[in-house]
C-alpha cells in the first residue's frame, strides 16, 4: 500500500509517512494495529468515541438504515429520523432550548451558530449587531468563521488575510498561578471582566452579536475555566443583550458527567454547538441547539417563505441520524453519563499522579478531560510532547499531543483498569524523556 497519495489532515505528513501508525480495527476501548497489537484509546480518538468503538447497537442501526433509506434531502423534503433525533436531543438539552439545526461537523455547526446569531438580531431590528468576540486558545473548527472566532494561533496565522475582521478575542483563562489545580481553578473569574472592556469603550453592545467560548478549551490544551468565570460571562452577555454561544463539540454528550457542560455549570447559553459524541464518531454529524427565544423571531417574520437561508446537503442525513439515535440509546441504557460522573474522581487522581515526574509543569482536569503539560525544549517547542506521544503509542496507549501537553479523554465506557493502564504508561514514558 502506497502512502504518498493521501494528504493527511492536521498531520506532519513527512514524519508520519516515514514512521506510520496505522490501525486496522477497533473494539470498545482499544485499537488493533495491522500487526495485531492492541492500543488503548486514551482520547476517544479525537474527543469523539464516547460510547466506545464498534458498539453493536450503533453498527446495526447504520447497517439497517443503509439498506432502507440511504439518503434523502432535508431541503423542503423530510424523512422521520432527523425529527426523531431532534426530539431526543431537545429532551436532553437545557430547559428552553428546544430547536435543533443539523450539520455534518462541528466546524459547520460553529459557522451555522454565527449566522443564526446575526440573523436573529437583524430580525429583531438590531442589524448593527454583526461583531463577534472569541477567546485566545479556543478552537472552533477550521471553516473561515470558526477560525476567525477561534484563538489557536497556528490555525490562524497562514490565513490572516482571509479571516473575518469583525472579531475580537478575550484572553484565555490559563495561568501559571493555577498550575496543578484539581478541577476548576479557584482564581481567575475576574478574567471575564475583560468582556466589558470589549463592549463599552470599544464597540458598544449595539454592534456585538455574540460571544463564543468552549466551556473547557480542550483542543487549546485542556484549559479549565476558573470558578465563576463562565457564570460571569453569562451575566455580562445578558446585561448587554449579547448572545452567548457554548461550543460543546467536545464537552457535550457526557464528557463532564451531564449531557452538556451548560448543565454541569448551571448556565443557560443561547446556542450550543455539538458534534463528535452525538454518534460516538461512527458517522459525521453535528448541529446547533437553539433557544426558543432565539428561534421564535425567525418564525414570526413577516412575508412567509424560507426563514433562514442556510443549510448543507447532508443536514439530517439518514445514516447519521440513525447512528445518533442508537448512540443516545447506548448512553441511556448503559448509564454512561453516570459512569462519567462516577469515574471523574479516579480520573483526576490519575492525571495528578503525574505531578513531580521529569519536565511536568502542570496537570489539569475536569470531568473526563485532562492534560499533563511538559516544559518545552529550548528552541524546539512541541517536540517533547510529540516524543511522549510516539513513545506512548509504542507502549500501547494513545494520548494526543497538543503542543507540549498530552491530552486525555477516554471513552465513557472506561473502567479503572483502563485508567491505570493509561496513566501508568504515560508515567513510564515521562520518566524516559530528556
Amino acid at each position: 500500500m502506497k502512502l504518498d497519495n493521501y494528504w493527511m489532515p492536521f498531520t506532519d505528513n513527512r514524519r508520519f509517512k516515514a514512521r506510520p501508525r496505522l490501525v486496522a480495527s477497533a473494539k470498545d476501548m482499544y485499537y488493533v494495529t495491522p500487526e495485531g497489537k492492541q492500543v488503548l484509546d486514551g482520547l476517544a480518538t479525537l474527543w469523539c468515541v464516547n460510547a466506545g468503538h464498534c458498539r453493536p447497537r450503533i453498527v446495526e442501526a447504520i447497517r439497517a438504515q443503509a439498506g432502507s433509506l440511504d439518503f434523502a434531502s432535508s431541503f423542503s423534503l423530510g424523512h422521520p429520523l432527523p425529527f426523531r433525533l431532534a426530539e431526543r436531543i431537545a429532551a436532553l438539552a437545557p430547559r428552553g432550548m428546544g430547536r435543533v439545526f443539523f450539520t455534518t461537523s462541528g466546524s459547520e455547526a460553529v459557522d451555522t451558530a454565527l449566522k443564526i446569531a446575526v440573523a436573529h438580531h437583524r430580525l429583531r431590528g438590531e442589524g448593527t449587531r454583526t461583531r463577534f468576540i472569541g477567546r485566545e486558545r479556543s478552537y472552533h473548527g477550521v471553516n473561515i468563521g470558526g477560525m476567525s472566532v477561534g484563538g489557536v494561533s497556528s490555525n490562524r496565522k497562514a490565513y490572516a488575510g482571509t479571516l473575518l475582521t469583525n472579531v475580537d478575542h478575550m484572553r484565555h483563562t490559563h495561568s501559571e498561578g493555577n498550575a496543578f489545580s484539581k478541577g476548576q481553578p479557584a482564581q481567575g473569574a475576574d478574567l471575564a471582566e475583560e468582556l466589558e472592556s470589549r463592549i463599552v469603550p470599544l464597540h458598544d453592545a449595539s454592534n456585538i452579536a455574540a460571544v463564543i467560548v468552549d466551556p473547557v478549551a480542550a483542543s487549546g490544551g485542556v484549559l479549565v475555566p476558573p470558578r465563576g468565570y463562565l457564570e460571569r460571562l453569562r451575566e455580562i452577555c445578558t446585561r448587554h443583550g449579547i448572545l452567548l454561544i457554548f461550543d460543546e463539540v467536545i464537552t457535550g454528550w457526557g464528557r463532564l458527567g451531564a449531557p452538556f457542560a451548560a448543565q454541569r455549570f448551571g448556565i443557560a447559553p443561547d446556542l450550543i454547538t455539538f458534534a463528535k459524541g452525538i454518534t460516538s464518531g461512527a458517522v459525521p454529524l453535528g448541529g446547533v441547539i437553539v433557544s426558543d427565544a432565539v428561534y421564535e423571531p425567525f418564525m414570526a417574520a413577516q412575508g412567509g417563505g424560507i426563514e433562514f437561508f442556510h443549510g448543507y446537503t447532508y443536514s439530517g442525513h439518514p445514516l447519521a441520524c440513525a447512528a445518533g439515535i442508537a448512540t443516545l440509546d447506548v448512553y441511556e441504557e448503559e448509564k454512561l453519563f453516570e459512569n462519567s460522573r462516577n469515574l471523574a474522581g479516579y480520573f483526576e487522581q490519575g492525571v495528578h499522579s503525574l505531578k513531580g515526574l521529569p519536565n511536568v509543569i502542570d496537570c489539569r482536569n475536569l470531568g473526563l478531560i485532562g492534560a499533563v503539560e511538559l516544559a518545552p525544549r529550548r528552541g524546539s517547542p512541541g517536540e517533547r510532547g510529540y516524543e511522549a506521544f510516539e513513545k506512548c503509542w509504542d507502549k500501547g496507549v494513545y494520548a494526543r499531543p497538543v503542543g507540549d501537553a498530552l491530552a486525555f479523554c477516554p471513552p465513557l465506557i472506561a473502567e479503572k483498569k483502563h485508567l491505570d493502564q493509561l496513566f501508568g504508561t504515560v508515567a513510564d514514558v515521562l520518566r524516559t524523556l530528556t
